[in-house]
């Protein structure tokens, strides 16, 4: 089983933490959406063998995970 952590920074993105929550779609059991105010920062936690489908949150954030790592479940 495989842990991800996915962060973005908001700073320089088309959205606001704000805006962006309300069009987070349900993630399935073992995914958590997480997100830092003070640091203008949003992530999704999963623990599971795939990330679930994050609809348009990738679109509404418009860059790349600043962080995307991979761990091992022990």
């Amino acid at each position: 089983m495989i842990a991800r952590i996915l962060i973005w920074s908001l700073y320089d993105s088309k959205t606001t933490l704000d805006e962006l929550r309300e069009r987070l779609p349900p993630l399935p059991e073992g995914a958590h959406w997480i997100s830092n105010d003070a640091q203008e920062r949003f992530g999704l936690i999963v623990v599971g063998d795939e990330l679930p489908e994050i609809g348009e949150v990738q679109d509404l954030v418009g860059v790349e995970p600043v962080v995307f790592e991979e761990f091992d479940v022990e």
